[in-house]
C-alpha cells in the first residue's frame, strides 16, 4: 500500500475558502477517480516562519502503477482547478510506501 501525500502552506488570508474548497470539492474529486481508497486530512501545528497554515492530504492507493495512473489520466485536470488560488499556496508532494500498520489492543 501507498500513501500520495500533499503538503500544502496556504495564506491566512484564503485560509477558510481553500479549506472549504477542499473539503467539498478537491478531495471529493480525488477519490471520484477510483483510484484512492481514502483521504486523510491533517494540519501541521508547528508554525511556519513564512506563516500561513499548512495541511498534509494523504490519499490511500494500493499501488504504484494506479498511482502512476492518477499521474496521467487526473492529476494536470484537478491541479488545474487550484488556479483560483494561484500564488496564495506552496505545495509538495511526496510518495509513501507504508511498510508497517500497528493498532492499540484493548
Amino acid at each position: 500500500m501507498y500513501i500520495y501525500n500533499v503538503t500544502v502552506n496556504i495564506e491566512e488570508t484564503i485560509h477558510e475558502e481553500w479549506l472549504d474548497w477542499m473539503k467539498h470539492e478537491h478531495i471529493p474529486d480525488m477519490l471520484a477517480t477510483g483510484k484512492f481508497s481514502k483521504a486523510l486530512m491533517t494540519k501541521v501545528l508547528v508554525q511556519e516562519e513564512l506563516g500561513g497554515l499548512t495541511y498534509s492530504v494523504q490519499y490511500t492507493v494500493k499501488d504504484q502503477d494506479t498511482l502512476q495512473q492518477y499521474y496521467t489520466e487526473d492529476a494536470d485536470r484537478l491541479r488545474s482547478k487550484s488556479e483560483k488560488f494561484a500564488g496564495k499556496y506552496v505545495a509538495f508532494r511526496t510518495e509513501l510506501e507504508l511498510v508497517s500498520e500497528h493498532h492499540a489492543t484493548s
